[in-house]
């Protein structure tokens, strides 16, 4: 393997955030030159292409979270990126639905929460104001969210990476998995599947492969990725009328997942779902494949053990509707009454990166783990799509 040129610094990793990043940086520090590594053939490959392309709002997260931080000042400037450049993205608006007396409390905490966090639109609405934006939605009360919306993800990664490659100078380099990283005097020496470069500082966005890459340089990682695959339906053609826009339950407060939703994509066509069922293949987004390393490192985690005493009966049940159309379409029907199987057709999906440390603890904040000219961002799930852009701009004031 040949060691090329000095660069000032290398990205792992080619989704939103990475890309983001490099943006953000490039345009900071326009003379630094900028390596992109990305293990796969193209941009956007993992959870960057593999989400429902929402444009979230920021209502559920706790305020003053990173999460809340980013999503906010991130949706601005998604906007503002999108309109530059012409992706595609609909703000059409929300609806949250409690079907039960329980939610209600839980309902009303995340309206205090979008309070906070400065979205002064949204409205509470009874059971009529419900149909009047969602006609065949079943509801006691409910939350409007008009900020947010849809877009076209994958095609605002290659966007980015046309203005980092064809107009801020950037590189970026595909089928390159980074495999080890040494300290080399006052640079590094990072070693992909190919080549080994130079750099001076590194900043890994590696999403499912997070905890591997922090390990090739930090001893005392406290952090391993859990992969949770999300199936979805979509409805068939002549169904689409029963859903206008985005609809959501109420989420359960104990459970990081927001539930079984319906979203009206930016492409055309609703999908239903997630269910959230743990993956035994971090890159795997059908039931049956499997990687034996990946289900070693989560089986040998033991914080893994903890998630399953906590979650394991709601787990199993992600299983069966996971296994069973029908108790899919069952747990639909609480939001959508008339649904029935026949409505419903394969849809994709996608495996979410989840961070969980020893202790069995689920991370549902982003974490960004800075050490000596070494950035790792070990944990940004949702809303990291909508956030990337502040994300992005964050890590590139830490440089």
């Amino acid at each position: 393997m040949n060691s090329n040129a000095l660069y000032e610094i290398i990205v792992i990793g080619a989704g939103l955030v990475g890309l983001s990043t490099a943006y953000h940086t490039k345009l900071k520090y326009p003379d630094k030159s900028i390596l992109i590594l990305e293990k796969e053939s193209k941009v956007s490959a993992h959870q960057s292409g593999h989400n429902s392309g929402v444009i979230h709002s920021g209502i559920y997260y706790k305020p003053g979270s990173l999460k809340a931080q980013n999503c906010i000042s991130g949706y601005r400037s998604l906007i503002e990126f999108s309109d530059e450049h012409k992706v595609p993205y609909d703000i059409c608006g929300k609806v949250i639905v409690a079907t039960s007396n329980e939610e209600l409390p839980a309902l009303n905490n995340i309206y205090e929460r979008g309070i906070q966090n400065g979205l002064s639109d949204i409205k509470k609405i009874t059971r009529e104001e419900i149909n009047e934006f969602e006609p065949h939605v079943a509801g006691i009360a409910g939350i409007h969210v008009p900020q947010t919306g849809v877009i076209d993800y994958p095609y605002m990664a290659q966007k980015l990476r046309e203005v980092l490659t064809e107009k801020l100078g950037a590189e970026v380099r595909f089928n390159e998995e980074v495999i080890k990283i040494d300290k080399d005097g006052q640079a590094y020496k990072v070693e992909s599947s190919k080549q080994v470069y130079s750099t001076r500082k590194i900043i890994s966005c590696a999403g499912l492969q997070s905890d591997r890459v922090a390990n090739l340089t930090e001893t005392e990682n406290d952090l391993r990725i859990i992969p949770f695959r999300g199936e979805y339906y979509k409805l068939r053609p002549e169904k689409e009328y029963l859903i206008k826009n985005l609809v959501y339950p109420v989420p359960d407060p104990k459970f990081p997942f927001l539930g079984v939703h319906f979203t009206r994509m930016i492409q055309g066509g609703v999908e239903a779902g997630p269910n959230a069922v743990l993956a035994f293949k971090r890159e795997g987004y059908k039931f049956k494949d499997f990687n034996l390393k990946d289900s070693l490192d989560t089986f040998t985690w033991p914080g893994f053990w903890t998630i399953v005493a906590k979650f394991g009966r709601i787990g199993m049940g992600e299983i069966y509707r996971s296994l069973s159309k029908t108790a899919f379409t069952k747990a639909l029907q609480k939001l959508l009454p008339e649904i029935t199987e026949d409505d419903l057709i394969p849809g994709g999906a996608g495996v979410r990166a989840q961070a969980c440390d020893r202790n069995g603890n689920l991370i549902d904040d982003f974490n960004i783990l800075e050490s000596e000219n070494i950035i790792h961002v070990r944990n940004a799930p949702s809303p990291a799509a909508t956030s990337c852009l502040a994300i992005g701009k964050t890590i590139s004031e830490k440089i």
